[in-house]
């Protein structure tokens, strides 16, 4: 071949390579194409190694067991001094609400166009019916540090919420219609944590995680009015279907609250207003549907048990729950429409069982197979796994890898405080001048 030939298909090969280089760094080719190049990539990811298919036993499939784990340590439920009383519930009475009912005043904002927007964009629309004149970007400054965050966790939602002037929130888990329709009659949004199915940025359907913030009801035709920042404001969502996507997050709901109007929630919420009291009856609740559901939602139910056993800090029980609630999830069909392969991405309380309980190998296997593993983008900005992974290692003796660990957290979480305090212990000072 003659030599300009040759120098004309090297000078055209490197004018492509760098327009393709300057594309790739180009923020508007990001936004418009680029984000449809990490879908396809992340696709084929996920066809060559289904998420789905991974077990949380380490061992294949195996069959799951519905024996209710004992609750050691933790006073009887009908032991009335520290426990719940049947009779109790009677103490509080609360005057009827409408049939149906709806609140005004809120600025709905999209998640769409932006990464795991749902958090943010539900914070700021529960916040803006109070009058807060931020965005959902203003939010998202404040319980985001990294682009790609995989997850805003409650109570980031309820500490930025206490920060604005004037506000306060509060969270609580084992909530029900009652509650919600209550709430809001009496003028309060309630933002609930659920696990729908939507299509992924691969285009599977799948379980995840998910804000809705609810601002109405009809009792006749049995739904709520939500704004959903996914699908759309004024969204009727069915009673339904929101009872077992909300089961999966153990039943948790925010309320965004004037402070001085504290006291006005508090006695809205009657038995839950206690928090150690609420944990306990939402224990008991998921215990119920343990046997009362089957399949997915028995696996939730008993996930839920577990969860609520680590708030309680029975962590030997809740490490015997979980043990039985991932038993029943490797016994689930391998489709990615049915195991909620990312739980662990959004509820950490098994991470906290197994490492107070010894298990350091077991938050090490499930943070890093379970978790980090499971994201498909290469930017595994779960800072919650990366800090628990991190600990373990430390735990074993493994002082080098924890430490690269927890600076991992930091790299995906800025100043998270308990991965700054776990490097601070081990003498390393991430921030210091």
């Amino acid at each position: 071949m003659p030599k300009k030939r040759w120098l004309i298909i090297i000078s055209v090969f490197s004018m492509l390579t760098l327009a393709s280089y300057v594309l790739l760094l180009n923020p508007t080719f990001q936004e418009s194409l680029g984000w449809r190049l990490n879908q396809w990539v992340g696709a084929f990811r996920v066809w060559i190694n289904p998420p789905s298919r991974v077990s949380f036993s380490g061992d294949g499939v195996v069959e799951g067991s519905t024996e209710l784990p004992p609750v050691s340590g933790i006073a009887d439920l009908t032991d009335g001094a520290s426990g719940i009383e049947d009779s109790e519930e009677e103490i509080f009475s609360f005057a009827p609400v409408p049939l149906a009912y709806s609140l005004d005043g809120i600025s709905y904002f999209s998640q769409h166009n932006r990464w795991n927007y749902c958090g943010p964009a539900n914070l700021a629309m529960a916040l803006s019916y109070w009058g807060w004149e931020g965005d959902h970007d203003e939010a998202a400054r404040g319980v985001r540090t990294h682009t790609k965050d995989k997850n805003v966790m409650p109570y980031e939602m309820v500490d930025f919420a206490k920060s604005q002037e004037g506000l306060s929130a509060l969270t609580r888990v084992g909530g029900d219609f009652d509650l919600i329709k209550r709430l809001i009659a009496a003028g309060f949004p309630v933002v609930v944590e659920k696990g729908p199915h939507f299509r992924d940025i691969t285009n599977r359907w799948t379980w995840m995680g998910h804000y809705q913030t609810l601002t109405g009801y009809n009792e006749a035709e049995g739904y709520f009015t939500a704004q959903d920042s996914y699908i759309e404001p004024d969204y009727p969502q069915p009673y339904d279907e929101l009872v077992s996507e909300w089961r999966s997050f153990n039943y948790t709901y925010i309320v965004i609250y004037p402070e001085h109007q504290e006291n006005d929630v508090l006695n809205l919420l009657g038995p839950d207003a206690d928090e150690e009291r609420n944990i306990r009856r939402a224990l008991k609740k998921a215990q119920e549907e343990i046997y009362q559901t089957t399949g997915v939602d028995q696996f939730f139910a008993m996930y839920n048990y577990g969860t609520n056993l680590v708030k309680l800090r029975d962590y030997a029980g809740a490490a015997k729950a979980y043990d039985q609630a991932f038993a029943m999830y490797d016994a689930l069909p391998q489709d990615s429409s049915i195991r909620p392969h990312r739980i662990l991405w959004y509820q950490t309380g098994p991470f906290m069982a197994y490492y107070y309980t010894g298990r350091y190998s077991d938050v090490i296997s499930k943070a890093q197979q379970n978790s980090i593993e499971m994201v498909r983008d290469d930017v595994p900005a779960l800072e919650e796994s990366w800090y628990w992974m991190g600990l373990a290692k430390i735990a074993i003796g493994d002082k080098s890898g924890g430490i690269d660990d927890l600076y991992t957290c930091l790299e995906y979480h800025r100043e998270f405080q308990p991965c700054v305090d776990a490097l601070n212990g081990q003498g390393e000072f991430p921030y210091a001048n």
